[in-house]
This record gives structure tokens, C-alpha cells and sequence, in this order.
């Protein structure tokens, strides 16, 4: 049995937004954020431990929708760092804000497909709870671009939260984050 006076395992998958770009949360994942923080946190912080990853997704050919690019090993090399050093703002913000609050963190990066590491960084470290943020994608989106919650509300190892982003702060395009 666990230890019921140990915090409770918060992971959360956060990503960079579509709109606003480098280095702000997606309007999902900051909504996600929120939520818990008003509903689950509430004024008991050092009853929580957030566990924040962030899963980059590697770009197919590595140039951000550039046809070709006279390349060396060192522009491959400084791609590399660049993505790096954004993943690492984009989780400054929540660990800044859980430091603020009082609520001890944890926050690291992996590469790959979102929905696939997530899982099993779910497996790896055993989180009590995940929660992740959704677009509201309508079934003919989500058909063509996939949800990256519902895969892991099927397939995650832990109970999973998915928090729809507010009406009002939804984009033109809801695939637009």
C-alpha cells in the first residue's frame, strides 16, 4: 500500500504554443495547468509533486520547412542546442511557477512522438495521476491530426485528466494552439 502522507505524483506533458511560438505554453497545456492548480492544488502545495515533461518532436528533415540547406556538421549540431535550450524555457515557466507556489517539481525533455513517450515515461516513472491538455478537436480533426489525450487516456498506466482549453481562448483554427 502507499504511503498516503507522500505527495501525490502530478505528471503533466506540456508543449510550446502554435500562436504565440518560442517560448509560451501551448493554450492547452497553461489551461491544463491551471485547472489543477485551482481544483487539485488549492492551497495544500506541499501535498503535490509535479513531474513536467516536455517530448520534442523531431522535425522530419531537420530545416523547419525548408526544402534544402547547404549544411555541415556544425549546423546540425547548433539545431540541436537550439531546440534544446527552448524545450529547457518552455519548462522554466512551470517549474517558476510551481517555485512560486511552494509546489515541489521535476521537469525533463525526451524526443520522439508525443503521444508514444508519454506513455511510456508514464510507465518508467509512475506517476499517481497525468494530466494533459486538449485542443476540442471535432471528429473530422481528430481523424486526420490525432489526439495526442485520447491516445493516452487509452494507454497510459495511471488514471488520465484531459482538460479542454476555454471556448474563449480557442483560435480561429482549432488545430492552432
Amino acid at each position: 500500500m502507499a504511503d498516503s502522507s507522500a505527495p501525490t505524483r502530478v505528471m503533466m506533458a506540456v508543449n510550446e504554443s502554435s500562436l504565440k511560438g518560442y517560448p509560451h505554453p501551448s493554450i492547452s497545456c497553461r489551461t491544463a495547468f491551471d485547472w489543477t492548480l485551482s481544483k487539485l492544488v488549492r492551497s495544500n502545495p506541499s501535498g503535490f509533486h509535479f513531474l513536467f515533461l516536455h517530448v520534442q518532436v523531431p522535425d522530419e528533415d531537420g530545416f523547419d520547412d525548408m526544402d534544402s540547406i547547404y549544411a555541415s556538421p556544425a549546423d546540425f549540431h547548433q539545431m540541436k542546442q537550439r531546440d534544446k535550450i527552448r524545450g529547457l524555457h518552455l519548462l522554466e515557466y512551470f517549474v517558476n511557477q510551481c517555485h512560486q507556489l511552494g509546489i515541489k517539481c521535476e521537469a525533463w525533455i525526451r524526443h520522439g512522438d508525443p503521444k508514444e513517450v508519454i506513455c511510456s515515461e508514464v510507465k518508467r516513472v509512475q506517476p499517481d495521476l497525468l494530466v494533459v491538455g486538449s485542443r476540442g478537436l471535432g471528429p473530422f480533426q481528430r481523424v486526420f491530426v490525432g489526439t495526442v489525450s485520447e491516445f493516452c487516456v487509452k494507454h497510459a498506466e495511471c488514471p488520465v485528466i484531459t482538460i479542454k482549453r476555454k471556448a474563449t481562448e480557442a483560435p480561429q483554427d482549432p488545430i492552432d494552439d
